[in-house]
């Protein structure tokens, strides 16, 4: 089959790739100058700025990749593990060193509270279960109400209707520690206190498989990536923004898309690496839309937005990890202000990321690479961006300024900030949302928008949007999931539309 995916991000690399290694001829197309979607790198002054992700987990998902194609990964990227994880800072001035070592961690735990050591080996030992259980939900579609209905035994067992904050209160009792334990929801989109705790498989995650980083950026992966999809055939457009999914009234399938220039590219699939909530609302014709109509669409919840300050010093601060969290005097009520208020808070909770603490390439001799990350409402709550992104910015390095970095505004030479603008206008994030539709239980699995249209059937999604989710492993995972489900309709030369609303089942036959 020819298939066409739409967008570069790792999702939409990762089905590409596998849909190349089947056999087929695919063809991607790429908005923006550079490939990677959110992980587009910025490149300033002699600084690399990765300008998304940049924490790497499951590593397996990424060696796969190569396996599948008979390449090995080091030829492509090199990958270092990162240790410690994150410092967690706290306003008191301590710190928690997270890693993955068991001992270790217990250590830290008894420098906070020593009370909490037995809480936190139940915890561990329950996130194993969850981690255990919810890995393999991560890796199958949810496409029907019964595949659903197969897995709520397991949800009830592992808590899923509580949250990740919910979970991990029960077991540990300082504040600060509740927080080094609770926090993962956040870099995927979620609010720790509505995120199922499903999501405490991240700890889990973490211990088992370490935390670990590509030599010269994320954005050299996206390289090593595309690398090997050309290398096994595969054709790579930058500069071609799609502008309508076409979709053949007869049938009711898509024939392919027609790019914003009116050029039409014919395709036996579509996989889209779009946002979903834009792609339904933008590219899809509302006609052919039956489930995921306009109202439906909007009726959803997004997850928070970003404000992101990319910025290179002259200056050297050794003292700084790889990976820092700075945690702010508010937690809940900060993530309240986010998630449920939506209003700009004067504090903020941070994540900085200083790249050249692991890799000195990243910036110039003697010069230290960062970005500093607040998450901030999306675009639902009316902030005037255009007016409040300079001020927000100052405040920002103002903080580090005062409690981290010393003297930091003498020794910016570089900088760039990006705000929910960004997103919306550029990344074509329905309401500038950075992780799309919101990770709470009711947005999961079956509930949240599917790997396959209901509508469409040879209309197939990746990305943070669709199941399992945001973050590396998730988005990676469905272009996993999508790819699969497209090999397994090649091989029955049929595509199957399953079942749609009303309870009406169509199959639909499509040439392969």
């Amino acid at each position: 089959m020819k298939i066409v995916v739409i967008g570069s991000g790792f999702g939409g690399l990762t089905a590409a790739i596998r849909l190349q290694a089947q056999g087929h001829e695919v063809i991607i197309l790429e908005k923006r100058d550079k490939p990677g979607g959110c992980a587009y790198v910025y490149e300033q002054d002699g600084f690399t700025f990765d300008g998304g992700p940049t924490i790497i987990t499951a590593p397996w998902l990424i060696h796969d990749l190569f396996t599948l194609c008979g390449k090995e990964t080091a030829d492509y990227v090199n990958l270092m593990s990162i240790n410690p994880f994150y410092n967690i800072r706290f306003e008191d001035g301590s710190v928690f060193h997270y890693a993955g070592d068991r001992e270790h961690i217990l250590n830290e735990i008894r420098r906070f509270n020593s009370d909490d050591v037995d809480g936190y080996l139940r915890f561990a030992h329950d996130t194993e279960q969850i981690y255990e259980r919810g890995f393999e939900l991560i890796d199958q579609p949810f496409t029907t109400v019964s595949s659903m209905a197969k897995v709520v035994p397991d949800l009830v067992r592992l808590q899923a209707y509580k949250s990740v904050a919910g979970l991990v209160n029960q077991y540990m009792k300082d504040e600060r520690l509740r927080q080094v334990f609770s926090f993962h929801p956040l870099l995927i989109g979620g609010n720790p206190f509505e995120s199922t705790s499903i999501y405490a498989l991240i700890h889990t995650l973490e211990r088992k498989f370490g935390i670990w980083y590509a030599q010269g950026g994320t954005g050299a992966l996206v390289k090593g990536l595309v690398k090997l999809f050309e290398d096994m055939g595969g054709t790579l457009h930058l500069n071609q923004e799609v502008g309508q999914i076409r979709v053949d009234e007869r049938t009711g399938l898509t024939s392919g898309v027609v790019l914003k220039s009116g050029e039409y590219i014919a395709g036996d699939s579509v996989v889209c690496n779009a946002d979903v909530a834009y792609s339904y609302l933008n590219l899809v014709p509302a006609k052919a839309r039956r489930k995921y109509t306009d109202s439906r669409i909007k009726k959803m919840q997004y997850s928070m937005s970003l404000f992101v300050i990319y910025f290179g010093t002259d200056r050297k601060y050794e003292d700084v990890a790889h990976h820092e969290i700075l945690m702010g005097p508010r937690y809940k009520s900060l993530l309240d202000d986010i998630f449920k208020r939506k209003v700009l808070a004067k504090d903020f909770s941070l994540y900085l990321h200083r790249p050249t603490a692991t890799d000195s390439s990243m910036a110039p001799e003697g010069c230290d690479c960062w970005y500093v990350l607040s998450p901030v409402p999306h675009l639902g709550s009316g902030i005037d961006w255009t007016q409040m992104a300079k001020p927000y910015r100052d405040s920002i390095i103002h903080y580090l300024e005062e409690r981290y970095l010393p003297d930091l505004s003498k020794h910016i030479v570089s900088e760039h900030y990006i705000d929910p603008l960004h997103f919306q206008n550029t990344l074509n994030s329905h309401l500038g949302s950075a992780f799309s539709v919101e990770p709470i239980l009711t947005q999961s699995a079956w509930f949240r928008p599917h790997n396959v249209s209901e509508d469409i059937a040879n209309l197939y999604f990746v990305g943070a949007g669709t199941h399992p989710g945001a973050g590396l492993p998730g988005v990676m995972s469905s272009g996993k999931i999508v790819a699969d489900m497209i090999g397994q309709d090649g091989q029955k030369g049929k595509v199957n539309l399953g079942e749609v609303s009303g309870g009406r089942k169509n199959v639909l036959q499509a040439r392969t």
